[in-house]
Formats: C-alpha cells, sequence, structure tokens
C-alpha cells in the first residue's frame, strides 16, 4: 500500500503558536501524537511518501524520528526540510530524497512537489469514461489563504473550455490536492483516500461560502 502526506513539521514550535494552531501543549506531545497516528496506520512494507516539510528538527533528532516510524520512506523536499543538508543525516533512512518526482499509481501519474504546480505534466489526460490520469500532490499551502486561492483558480480553471487536439470542445481538467496533514487528521492516505477527502473539503468550503453570502433578494 501507498500512503502520502505532507507538512507535518516535527519539532516546529510555531505550528502550535501560530499559522496552524495545532492545539497541542507543545513540540513533544505534537510529534508524539502524529507518530501514534502515522503507525496506527501504516504497516513495515507499505510507502509512505512525504510531501515536503518533515522535519523542523536536527538531522540527529530527524534520525531518530524517522526511526520510529513505520513503513518505506520517500521525502520530496519542502522549505523547511533542511535537514536533508547535513552530513549528520543517515540518508539509509529514506527510500529516496528528491525535489520533485512522477510516479505511477494504479494506472495514474502522480506528480509529487512541494510546491503546488499549477500547469503540471499529463494535466489533460483522461481515461475513456473521462476520468482524470493524473493528480498533481503537493503541500507547502497548509491551511490558508493560499489555499484558498489555489482553490479559485482549479475552480475557475474546471469551468474554462478549450478545443483538444480532436477539435472536441471541453473543459480543463484541474486535479491538484494538498495533502496537507490536518486534512487528514495526521494521518497519512492512499491516493483515493485523498482524492475524496479533498472532494469533501472542496464541498465543505462551498457551503461555508453559500451560507456567509447575503442574500442578493434583500435590499
Amino acid at each position: 500500500m501507498r500512503y502520502y502526506i505532507a507538512d507535518l513539521h516535527f519539532f516546529h514550535e510555531g505550528m502550535n503558536k501560530s499559522m496552524d494552531c495545532r492545539g497541542f501543549a507543545g513540540v513533544e506531545e505534537m510529534n508524539e501524537a502524529m507518530i501514534e497516528k502515522w503507525n496506527a496506520r501504516v504497516r513495515k512494507k507499505d510507502e509512505v511518501v512525504i510531501i515536503g516539510d518533515l522535519s523542523f528538527g536536527s538531522a540527529q533528532e530527524t534520525n531518530e524520528l524517522v526511526r520510529r516510524l513505520k513503513g518505506k520512506l520517500y521525502l520530496i523536499k519542502g522549505n523547511h526540510d533542511r535537514f536533508v543538508w547535513s552530513k549528520e543525516l543517515d540518508g539509509s533512512l529514506f527510500q529516496w530524497i528528491k525535489p520533485y518526482e512522477e510516479l505511477s499509481d494504479n494506472r495514474r501519474k502522480v506528480i509529487l512537489c512541494h510546491y503546488p504546480v499549477m500547469c503540471y505534466n499529463g494535466q489533460y489526460r483522461l481515461d475513456k469514461d473521462g476520468n482524470p490520469k493524473t493528480y498533481m500532490l503537493h503541500g507547502h499551502t497548509h491551511d490558508t489563504h493560499d489555499q484558498r486561492l489555489l482553490d479559485r483558480f482549479q475552480e475557475i480553471t474546471r469551468k474554462t473550455m478549450v478545443t483538444d487536439a480532436q477539435g472536441d470542445v471541453r473543459a480543463i481538467p484541474c486535479n491538484m490536492i494538498n495533502c496537507f496533514c490536518m486534512y487528514s487528521d495526521y494521518t497519512p492516505l492512499t491516493l483515493d483516500e485523498w482524492i475524496e477527502c479533498d472532494r469533501k473539503r472542496r464541498s465543505a468550503v462551498r457551503a461555508e461560502k453559500e451560507i456567509a453570502a447575503p442574500d442578493e433578494g434583500m435590499v
């Protein structure tokens, strides 16, 4: 089984005090809670692709952390993963560490980058039933105004009609998924689970907008 997750930020106290406001008493409590969630789901032979910002700790701290996490780990480098440049990092703990990768997951292409790629490779590819054959999985934006802008971009893109190579007019596919750890309650998810998680999150955001919008019929 292959799982994905982004922006865990182990050892990063700032995630409790600002930005995410995760609500843990401190770094130790946050670390232990996330390790527990991870290991409750992942088994020894499972693969987990971390889409950036795994750890804010030192290389030694990160070595100790990764040794406690189950599964075969693959790391897409994030802007806070400074430990990857240290000679003290035990690189054997990861299957690979890269800034970008493209993988196959159940006959679908998965584009992996910590930063969202708005025009990604294979974006227009659909199967014979019109389902997406490519997904762009990212992190970095957490649950911020940047993610709201990305949501708007995707809504606009999906409503934009173009003429394809066969002369057919159709909407532009846009399947970017933010694998932010808080969206999955700090639990690594499969691609299909992230697709469903993303669908539910977008539906909830749209519902909130509809409730907050003033009634146009009122003066």
